[in-house]
């Protein structure tokens, strides 16, 4: 299993997030790989929290891709395995409407 120190990330809306390099990478390249090169994914929870130690990794997805239980369960296996920590995912596929999108949206940090 591999390490790496966090590094935190200015962004946009000021916010700073806990996550290597070689983190966000993974995380893009799974995101893609699952759920479609045009999926994009945001950061959220406690790892947008500089004053916060530890902690899962959270992740909100946005997919067109019409089936996305399987790839979801497959991704987070991946996911974790490859980061060392467990990974929460929330995918919208635009199919149905759930408030924790839009917060989830909102409170977290895009990954570009």
């Amino acid at each position: 299993m591999l390490h790496f120190a966090p590094v935190n990330f200015l962004t946009a809306n000021h916010s700073t997030m806990r996550l290597s390099t070689e983190q966000i990478q993974t995380i893009k390249q799974e995101t893609a790989h699952f759920f479609g090169a045009r999926a994009e994914v945001w950061l959220f929870g406690s790892r947008v929290d500089d004053s916060a130690k530890g902690g899962d990794i959270d992740l909100y997805i946005e997919t067109n891709a019409a089936d996305v239980v399987l790839p979801a369960a497959r991704a987070r296996g991946e996911l974790a395995d490859r980061l060392g920590r467990y990974v929460d995912l929330v995918v919208n596929n635009h199919t149905k409407e759930d408030p924790i999108f839009e917060v989830a949206k909102m409170q977290g940090v895009r990954l570009v």
